[in-house]
């Protein structure tokens, strides 16, 4: 399936999703009165908004290339990712303070309903496979926008079933347990805003990638048997995808058509990197007194095979 097609459908599914149990956990709100359920149904009315925005986000950046957009919309991903962080970040100061005016309020009136405990062990199970679905479509088709959607639906998990205890432990006459969970849910609820504004920056100001794919970049450049050695190995993130140019030290005899297919055969092998969008080679004749010694390519020559067993 494409990948424009794959994205699209995911986005789809966690809205229906969040709609549904934002539909659910309101019902059970408005029968039992629970404070728990009542601020789970403001969270996934919360999350049925987003993920409007990830849908249409999603849809921008899977259209195809045109004329003012030749490489394509994949780098409005990123920018998508943020608006996630965004959320995050809400959803994790309104928990912590909800559990401060709670704490500073004193115990109130709860319910033990089995209905509350069902929406919300329900909402956790949902969530769970939410996040299991968004995380792994999102790393195989490297979609900033789906892993940050993953990252929340675990921060849902965690509210959740911070609401469930608080739910089950004041049926036990333990109301304070309610607050002191949200209160930890709410911090690492902002630890995760804070992941996921760090890999989305990533993209958009060009940082490089994991070691071990410059380490298969480079060897992929050297493997060509007329390759002498590289120099000026430069990758880095443009969006989600990776651009890559660098140095190929050859011996000068070749002729023009022979420098062409090596040329060529580097930027092919190196594509053939799913994470690879655009390659640049330059060809240095050793005539040209261009070939240097460096020290980053020789350590990554030397790095080991690459996850994907390259040479």
């Amino acid at each position: 399936m494409a990948r424009s097609t794959t994205l699209r459908r995911v986005g789809l599914v966690v809205l229906g999703a969040n709609l549904l149990l934002a539909l659910a956990k309101g019902g059970v709100w408005y029968v039992t009165g629970s404070l728990a359920v009542g601020s789970e149904a403001v969270n996934s009315l919360a999350d049925t908004v987003y993920s409007v925005v990830v849908v249409a986000g999603l849809y921008l950046t899977t259209r195809p290339p045109d004329f003012e957009h030749p490489h394509g919309h994949e780098r409005i991903e990123p920018f998508v990712g943020l608006f996630v962080a965004l959320g995050i970040f809400a959803a994790g100061g309104a928990v912590i303070w909800q559990a401060l005016t709670a704490v500073l309020a004193g115990p109130s009136p709860t319910t033990s309903s089995p209905a509350a405990v069902g929406v919300l062990a329900v909402a956790a199970v949902a969530k769970y496979l939410l996040y299991r679905y968004c995380l792994t479509v999102g790393e195989d088709h490297r979609s900033p926008a789906l892993v940050a959607t993953a990252l929340d639906n675990r921060n849902d998990i965690l509210t959740a079933v911070a609401a469930l205890g608080g739910v089950v432990g004041a049926a036990l006459g333990f109301p304070l347990l309610d607050p002191v969970a949200a209160a930890l849910v709410g911090v690492g609820i902002l630890y995760t805003g804070v992941e996921v504004v760090r890999d989305n920056l990533d993209y958009l100001v060009g940082a490089a990638p994991p070691e071990d794919l410059r380490a298969e970049i480079v060897r992929r450049a050297l493997s060509h048997p007329d390759v002498k050695g590289a120099h000026d190995v430069i990758a880095h993130y443009v969006g989600p995808e990776i651009d890559v140019s660098l140095h190929i030290e050859v011996e000068g005899d070749r002729t023009l058509l022979e420098a062409h297919d090596i040329e060529t055969a580097v930027i092919t092998s190196i594509q053939e990197l799913p994470e690879v969008d655009d390659v640049f080679v330059h060809i240095d004749p050793k005539e040209a007194g261009e070939w240097k010694p460096d020290e980053e390519v020789d350590r990554l020559a030397d790095h080991g095979p690459g996850p994907d067993g390259g040479p």
